[in-house]
């Protein structure tokens, strides 16, 4: 069995084939759709998110993303940039069979980053919460259907971003003000939510977070195939969490390779934590392989484009380590 390894979604630099060529040529059993935020609002994570809502607009306004009345120059510009990159992913992707990965923000962190006309969160209010899934749901659809047809012999992996979603839960998320916050939205409700969106899509879906307190537990309840996270941010304390979620059929999509620049260490020494955990969770070594994606810590937008690219062939070389070595 060969461990895998992917990337997170984000890269460095404005070229969209550039990053196609990055996204395809490292990881070729298991190749994304990259994200370039550094071109601007719209081909940021939020943005090209919002781009995908349907009868739904967004506009960009000097404290963020604000709900529009109608499709503006933000809106175009963020499906253009999404096409562009669709473009450049089909050229490097011809003739290619096996699993691909796309993303798009989920609606939790969508809401708390989206405001209303008045300036607030859509997270303070249920119904436009419902409101702003129902959208993502429909042009999730569509965006799904396109790569389908772009790439017919893709095994779509739909990630979902959801960096805010424990704050959501915990009532962390702060008002426009900045003096209170929002109130904690009911677990159930997150989790139907969740479960209403991963329906969309037929294949696996995963949730990535790279903040600390990923909620194992309620992500494997709602159905997700996937869990990517920030390695570096686990504790002990979520131990029976993450071995219910393995042994529940969850992958684990373990960042263990840093996103900004730095020193990277050999790749055996990059999982060794991987391989402590699952000793402290009495796990097979023999499972590692299958249960385990590796992947660099959070997208590398942050990164030189010479880390981008040391940092995912480092994924890979740890992936092999990985199975090569699980003990």
């Amino acid at each position: 069995m060969t461990a895998s390894a992917t990337g997170v979604g984000s890269l460095p630099g404005g070229d969209a084939r550039e990053a196609a060529k990055a996204a395809t040529g490292s990881f070729e059993e298991f190749p994304y759709l990259a994200e370039l935020p550094a071109r601007g609002p719209g081909a940021d994570m939020i943005g090209r998110s919002l781009g995908l809502l349907v009868d739904m607009y967004a506009r960009v306004e000097p404290s963020g993303w604000r709900i529009g009345d109608r499709p503006g120059r933000d809106t175009r510009r963020a499906r253009s940039w999404l096409g562009e990159d669709l473009d450049a992913l089909e050229e490097f992707t011809q003739g290619y069979t096996g699993k691909l990965k796309i993303q798009a923000v989920g609606p939790w962190t969508l809401a708390a980053a989206l405001e209303l006309h008045g300036g607030e969160a859509v997270l303070q209010d249920p119904g436009a919460c419902r409101d702003l899934a129902g959208s993502l749901a429909e042009g999730l659809r569509e965006h799904l259907a396109d790569v389908r047809k772009r790439i017919p012999g893709a095994e779509i992996v739909l990630q979902f971003d959801e960096p805010s979603l424990t704050s959501v839960l915990l009532g962390r998320v702060r008002s426009a003000s900045k003096y209170r916050t929002y109130r904690a939205v009911d677990r159930q409700v997150v989790e139907g939510t969740l479960r209403d969106l991963f329906s969309v899509h037929d294949g696996e879906v995963i949730v990535h977070s790279c903040a600390p307190e990923v909620p194992f537990a309620l992500l494997r309840r709602a159905g997700v195939k996937g869990v990517s996270f920030d390695f570096s941010l686990l504790t002990e304390r979520e131990d029976d969490a993450i071995g219910e979620t393995v042994e529940g059929g969850v992958k684990l999509y373990a960042g263990v390779v840093p996103g900004t620049d730095g020193p990277l260490s050999d790749p055996g020494g990059s999982v060794m934590g991987v391989r402590t955990l699952w000793r402290r969770l009495g796990l097979t070594p023999g499972t590692l392989a299958e249960s385990v994606v590796v992947t660099p810590s959070c997208g590398l937008a942050g990164a030189s484009p010479a880390y981008a690219r040391a940092a995912q062939a480092h994924c890979v070389r740890a992936a092999r380590s990985l199975a090569d070595n699980p003990e």
